[in-house]
């Protein structure tokens, strides 16, 4: 068991900030204290290894509770596998996600959720676990989600959107709401309203409006904040929890807030995508604009001041990615000619924590706050706390260390995601991982990737600790 020091750091967490020495015994976090004193000396002489972390941050690794590596999406698949797309977090910062296993129509949720096993198994470079989306809610389904939730998989994803292909009900919906109450699982909601964007679409192509951009105008935003709000009513109803992913609109932010005012049990995450990018993008001329489509879509940027608003107040309580990268090339060329051919989703793992720390910077939020909706919250929210999200006696040793001077220029010819563009390409930002560990073991140190495939291990998840 190798015994690691990380000295004279600025440790952030959640709750404190602490200039300390942080002591790794094997795999997992033994002490946390204040540097310079007789028992930090004691534990240098006795280390394996010493990293000096003077004038760095030293933080919890990164917990990206969505992402989609290799989802089969409109005829093709997302370009990052498992081995490619948790290489890639690592790089930076991030050292846990929450995958999510498919249920096919017409197959068992243990159908879907083995198929995502053997995808993951001795693939991963950082830890994982999974949810599971529900796309076929029926008695056998619904006593499968008990079984799930024992062994571990404690969170289920339905979809007021995509017709034909995910969608559920207000029926089907209900239904798990009400096993998801009974059984302590968390429904996840992608909340748009599919059957209203799909007249909206038929009409838009019909005129010849074609383009990207129009990817975004048929998705509206009160038809997101519709569906957001008949999502909390229906969990009402059912008397269950409800988390909505991926918000984007002002107005369904407003429906969350009114629902937290209420003390309703309601959760929601923004993502990267929505704070820091907007329709502007969607337009970009020859069709570039296609490298933004995701849904829900980018917003008019008036939008942001909302979802920062949200972030400090707590109405959004995490930030995720929705990693589901599609290259441009060959994929999201799909396309062309017909928007809603374009694969959803955006490359973004690697570029979170980042982000996040240049809205520290920006003054958006403080760091604290940065490593809670970053890492502390998505663990609790999906049963991992405090073994990951944390620095902390017992904690697995998910430890960066983070250089909040350095700068960087975000782009496809430096990042490691397996897509040929970036969707933040040119952005100069402040802030950069110097150093992962990955319980206990250096996966990143500066310009070298130390990792191995099969390196990250399976989480069996808790229920949600804000229950």
């Amino acid at each position: 068991m190798t015994r690691t020091l990380i000295q004279d750091g600025l440790v952030i967490t959640a709750g404190e900030e602490l200039s300390a020495d942080v002591l790794v015994d094997g795999e997992r976090v033994a002490a946390v204290a204040a540097s310079g004193t007789e028992v930090t000396e004691t534990w240098a002489r006795g280390a394996d290894r010493v990293i000096d972390a003077t004038g760095l941050y030293v933080i919890p690794g990164g917990v990206d509770a969505h992402t989609h590596m290799e989802m089969p999406f409109g005829g093709t698949f997302a370009s990052d596998t498992f081995e490619t797309g948790t290489r890639a977090a690592a790089w930076g910062g991030t050292t846990t996600i929450v995958d999510f296993a498919i249920q096919s129509v017409g197959a068992s949720l243990r159908e879907g959720l083995d198929g995502w096993h053997a995808k993951s198994e001795g693939q991963c470079a950082i830890d994982y676990g999974f949810h599971m989306i529900l796309a076929d809610v029926d008695e056998h389904s619904l006593k499968e989600m008990d079984a799930l939730v024992d062994e571990g998989v404690t969170s289920f994803k339905l979809f007021m959107a995509y017709p034909g292909v995910f969608y559920s009900d207000d029926g089907k919906i209900l239904r798990a709401m009400q096993r998801g109450a009974a059984n302590g699982g968390l429904v996840m909601m992608h909340a748009e309203n599919g059957i209203a964007i799909d007249v909206l679409v038929e009409q838009a192509l019909a005129e010849g409006r074609t383009d990207p951009r129009h990817h975004g105008e048929v998705r509206r935003e009160l038809l997101e904040s519709e569906a957001t709000h008949r999502a909390i009513q229906l969990a009402r109803v059912a008397g269950a929890p409800l988390y909505i992913v991926h918000v984007s609109a002002e107005q369904a932010v407003q429906e969350i807030t009114g629902a937290r005012d209420l003390g309703l049990p309601v959760f929601a995450e923004t993502c990267p995508q929505y704070l820091f990018l907007s329709t502007d993008n969607l337009a970009e001329p020859d069709f570039e604009g296609a490298k933004y489509v995701c849904s829900t879509p980018l917003r008019p940027a008036l939008h942001q001041a909302a979802l920062w608003r949200g972030l400090r107040t707590n109405d959004l309580s995490v930030v995720s990615t929705d990693h589901c990268p599609f290259c441009f090339a060959g994929q999201k060329e799909l396309g062309r000619g017909d928007f809603s051919k374009i694969p959803n989703g955006m490359p973004g793992v690697e570029h979170r924590m980042d982000l996040l720390h240049q809205a520290v910077v920006d003054g958006h939020i403080s760091r604290r706050r940065w490593i809670e909706i970053a890492c502390a919250t998505p663990a609790r929210m999906f049963g991992l706390y405090p073994r990951k999200g944390t620095i902390a006696p017992g904690a697995d040793a998910d430890i960066v260390i983070y250089d909040p001077q350095a700068r960087q220029t975000l782009s496809a010819r430096t990042h490691h995601m397996n897509v040929d563009y970036s969707a933040y390409e040119g952005r100069q930002i402040t802030g950069r991982v110097r150093t992962v560990l990955s319980r206990g073991h250096v996966v990143v140190d500066g310009d070298a990737y130390l990792g191995r495939t099969g390196h990250g291990r399976y989480l069996p998840r808790a229920t949600c600790q804000y229950l």
